[in-house]
């Protein structure tokens, strides 16, 4: 009897293979039937006269090889009904994974938009076993990883899965012999006008393995549609792929506007065109959570900390003169960007100096986090480094932990980068999120605070520390109104400052 994994990776030709769509007892079904046939019996007369007599002989020449794949193939699948999956898929998953089987069989490739947590991940893998795929990649962010090889476990699937962090991707050996790529978070490759390394490294994996392609995401386009082009480039048959790059494909499917920089005019290609859309839907599914039946009540509370007198100091000083200089250190806001940039870290207690050192200035908000959650098990969310040192000095590393199994099989809270642990993971045992700092990105805002909701949880409590008289509540306003904050919402809001 050979193992799972080997019968996977077809080191072995005596378990017949999976029928598409076909289940394990439908397979034992088949196999049985088989079995009965090749082991199939007949009486014949033996002897003469008084010694005659009638004995059970095989009805077929025995043949090694068909033996042992008819008695393999039998045991095989029964084990595997045995061994049921832990995996229970809702209602609306089990159509999705049929509706996607189907686009995928017909497109070669599919993109889910399901909104986060409603198990586009475990929806990908159902697709993957029903659609019968042997060797499957799972692209995806660092921190997901461990959460996707738990759910593979639990699905117990017969394909063997590879999980791998876009980072490295070029660890990954060409060709790997993939016959189903699924990309994680897919807006992450959504960069334009020009396509980022990491889209660029997609395109060559999918030329090279002339494979199927699953895209999910709960937020496709977050900031443009005119993101898509590069999601989708590498895949053969996508609906763009008549246009060559994105300037060709602009002319058809995007505004494009005039903006001046510095004195210069350049091309602004944000205004995507619904069209684009549009040409996605034969290829697209998407799920809400309302359609899921998620009724969740999130509370956002506004927690204001008086840091210390030192950090006004600094920020004020800043704020006037452009420049800070210490002993040893420089503190430089020269250009609106670095200002923005340098008081969103100085009034949340740290800062970057010229040089590239760091530091903590203040641990008012990290002590207050502390004070107020250190009893509770809760998500915090962070920006800069330096909060996250701030954290464990308060904290220790006893009581808060950065790896998600850790928060899982323990009793600590986790500390996570808003932007690395804003998609594709879990706090659902978090009692509740709470943000050191926020980001500038409208995506961080509305993916993070998602990182609680289950079906099941109707509560959630999210907290954000905002340090008096800083910049964080202004950059509030714009990103909950789904709008990134930008310089010019500074330089606006500076005066207020």
């Amino acid at each position: 009897m050979h193992s799972d994994k080997e019968i996977r990776q077809g080191k072995t030709d005596y378990v017949v293979e999976r029928n598409l769509g076909y289940s394990n007892e439908m397979m034992y079904n088949q196999c049985l039937l088989f079995y009965n046939i090749i082991f199939k019996t007949k009486k014949v007369k033996v002897g003469r006269g008084k010694n005659a007599k009638f004995i059970e002989e095989r009805a077929y020449t025995p043949e090694t090889s068909v033996d042992r794949r008819a008695t393999d193939s039998l045991n095989y699948y029964k084990n595997k009904m045995k061994t049921k999956s832990k995996i229970k898929y809702r209602d609306y998953q089990n159509k999705i994974i049929i509706k996607g089987a189907e686009i995928l069989l017909i497109h070669n490739f599919l993109y889910l938009t399901m909104e986060v947590r409603t198990g586009k991940t475990l929806t990908s893998m159902g697709i993957a076993k029903l659609m019968n795929k042997k060797n499957v990649l799972f692209v995806t962010k660092k921190k997901a990883i461990s959460s996707i090889e738990n759910d593979y476990e639990s699905l117990d699937p017969d394909y063997d899965l590879t999980t791998i962090n876009y980072e490295s991707l070029h660890k990954l050996p060409k060709p790997g012999n993939y016959d189903l790529v699924i990309l994680d978070e897919a807006h992450c490759m959504g960069a334009f006008p020009k396509p980022s390394k990491r889209a660029k490294q997609i395109f060559s994996l999918i030329k090279s393995n002339v494979c199927s392609v699953i895209l999910l995401s709960g937020t496709p386009t977050p900031e443009s549609y005119s993101q898509m082009y590069h999601q989708v480039y590498g895949i053969g048959n996508n609906p763009f792929n008549e246009h060559v790059n994105f300037y060709k494909f602009s002319k058809k499917y995007v505004n494009v506007k005039q903006r001046k920089i510095n004195g210069l005019f350049i091309n602004d290609y944000h205004d995507g065109l619904q069209t684009i859309i549009d040409a996605m839907k034969p290829y697209t599914i998407a799920y809400s959570q309302k359609e899921a039946g998620f009724k969740v009540d999130t509370k956002e509370h506004t927690l204001y900390v008086k840091m210390k007198p030192i950090t006004y100091q600094i920020a004020n000083k800043l704020k006037k003169q452009l420049v800070v200089e210490g002993n040893e250190e420089t503190i430089l806001g020269d250009t609106p960007v670095k200002l923005m940039m340098k008081l969103h870290q100085i009034y949340s207690g740290t800062v970057k100096f010229e040089s590239g050192k760091s530091t903590i200035l203040d641990l008012s908000k990290a002590q207050f986090i502390h004070d107020n959650f250190a009893d509770v098990k809760i998500g915090i969310f962070y920006k800069f480094k330096e909060e996250l040192n701030a954290l464990m000095q308060v904290y220790g590393k006893s009581n808060l932990t950065t790896e998600l199994s850790v928060f899982e099989d323990t009793d600590k809270s986790i500390a996570l980068q808003i932007v690395s642990g804003r998609e594709g993971i879990s706090l659902r045992q978090a009692k509740a999120l709470v943000y050191y700092n926020i980001d500038f990105s409208a995506t961080s805002y509305w993916q993070s605070r998602d990182r609680m909701t289950t079906k099941e949880r109707l509560n959630s409590d999210i907290y954000w520390l905002f340090s008096e008289g800083g910049i964080e509540d202004t950059i509030y306003k714009a990103v909950s109104k789904k709008k990134d904050y930008t310089v010019n919402h500074f330089k606006k809001d500076l005066l207020s400052l």
